[in-house]
């Protein structure tokens, strides 16, 4: 019985220990390849912002150019159009190819968006380079169905983690931003390894990450709990309507233009009349400039209202570009006008706003949770959490990516038995 118990405890350090070599190897060559394609992505979008700031008539070429992506993914995309959905998609169990051209196609038409003036953000365009690199990657060395999961996961954070220089929580969206309700621990490893390997060639490849600070920490009191319940109750609210606005205008836009490139031309035509309107080019691109000014709190009134229809506009008419760096800066503008009200720092709220709209719009506050405490450090741990989560109850079942599975209602939390089944 003994020889018995010591055979099958050296079988199991076997397994365990030809799967840490095998994903050693196959999630460091995914995180290699996508931490180059960001660190490129990342070193030409300061590029192009830089050039938009400059030469100000650009943005008149923005429906032209919306014309000319949507006439690339309507012409050689075929499914590549589905972007982000596509990758997750995958990575739950689909059996769609996912094409190699959707690298350039995204990263053209990310870069472009930005040069002409587009609201939008860089994640998209990182994880999706990751998803369809690691594809791509797995048909080369031929794994099965469930590997070929893994990998795409591990896609999915490099991507995350080499733009925002996040790895830990790069490595959690992945796997949280699947499946509302599940967590996929074996691909745990293999996004974390990938995770750190494309941060660490990104970052030696010479790209940067911006720093934010959130100043002094509060003592903590039952009056500050209920000031922060209250204000990520609104950051969820906000996450919801982002989400909700970018999903009925792409509707809209789909109903009134049927054909792609005359819907981008028209959305185009929209973000000029609106800059127009507003007064102001600051709501553009990034907007990273009103991002540091919200730490400062020094900004117009409904800054983040505005900020959240530039973007939703942009995506809704087929523009591309991410959804998160815009979200932080949703979340805060909304924090740093929020914090004279409720008597609390500014950049101590901005900070928390930060992560809490974004953790409500992607219902992932694991992972935000994690990203604020690798931005903002540990002496904010508690107030981070408590955001993340209230901010995520209140932000409905339905975030920005349409293909995120919904395993358990946040409305059936309160029952007292959850029938879970695994979804993939």
């Amino acid at each position: 019985m003994h020889s018995i118990c010591h055979k099958i405890k050296q079988l199991e350090f076997t397994q365990i220990l030809f799967y840490l070599i095998k994903w050693f190897i196959y999630a460091g060559f995914v995180g290699t390849l996508t931490g180059a394609l960001s660190a490129f992505f990342l070193k030409s979008l300061e590029k192009v912002t830089a050039l938009q700031v400059h030469y100000s008539w650009l943005l008149f070429l923005l429906p032209l150019a919306g014309a000319f992506i949507s006439y690339l993914y309507k012409d050689f995309g075929k499914n590549a159009h589905k972007g982000n959905n596509l990758v997750i998609e995958q990575a739950i169990g689909g059996e769609e190819k996912i094409p190699l051209r959707l690298i350039p196609l995204t990263l053209i038409g990310t870069l472009a968006t930005h040069l002409f003036g587009g609201s939008a953000g860089r994640e998209g365009t990182a994880v999706q380079m990751g998803g369809a690199t690691a594809d791509f990657v797995g048909r080369i060395i031929k794994i099965n169905a469930k590997e070929r999961r893994i990998l795409i996961i591990c896609g999915m954070s490099a991507g995350f983690s080499s733009v925002f220089g996040t790895p830990i929580a790069g490595t959690l969206f992945a796997m949280e931003v699947l499946v509302l309700g599940y967590f996929r621990e074996e691909a745990l490893f293999p996004s974390l390894w990938s995770a750190l390997v494309a941060n660490w060639v990104t970052l030696a490849l010479g790209a940067t990450h911006h720093i934010y600070q959130m100043g002094l920490i509060p003592t903590s009191t039952p009056l500050l709990i209920l000031k922060l319940i209250l204000a990520a109750i609104l950051f969820g609210l906000t996450g919801r309507l982002f989400s909700r606005l970018t999903a009925y205008l792409k509707t809209k836009f789909s109903e009134w233009f049927p054909n792609p490139i005359f819907k981008s031309f028209f959305g185009g035509i929209i973000i000029i009349i609106l800059v127009i309107v507003i007064g102001s080019r600051a709501y553009l691109g990034l907007s990273l400039p009103m991002l540091e000014q919200s730490f400062n709190g020094d900004l117009p009134p409904l800054s983040f209202l505005i900020k959240l229809i530039f973007t939703s506009v942009t995506l809704g008419a087929g523009f591309q570009g991410g959804e998160v760096t815009p979200l932080f800066v949703i979340g805060a503008t909304l924090g740093s006008t929020l914090a004279p009200f409720l008597a609390l720092p500014v950049s101590f709220l901005a900070g928390l706003g930060f992560i809490g709209v974004f953790s409500g719009a992607t219902n992932t506050p694991i992972a935000c949770f994690v990203m604020g405490l690798e931005l903002f450090g540990t002496a904010s741990l508690p107030y981070l959490f408590l955001i993340c989560v209230i901010s995520y109850l209140f932000s409905g079942n339905l975030g920005i990516y349409h293909s995120q599975l919904v395993q358990i209602k946040k409305e059936h939390f309160s029952k007292k038995t959850i029938k879970k089944s695994r979804p993939y």
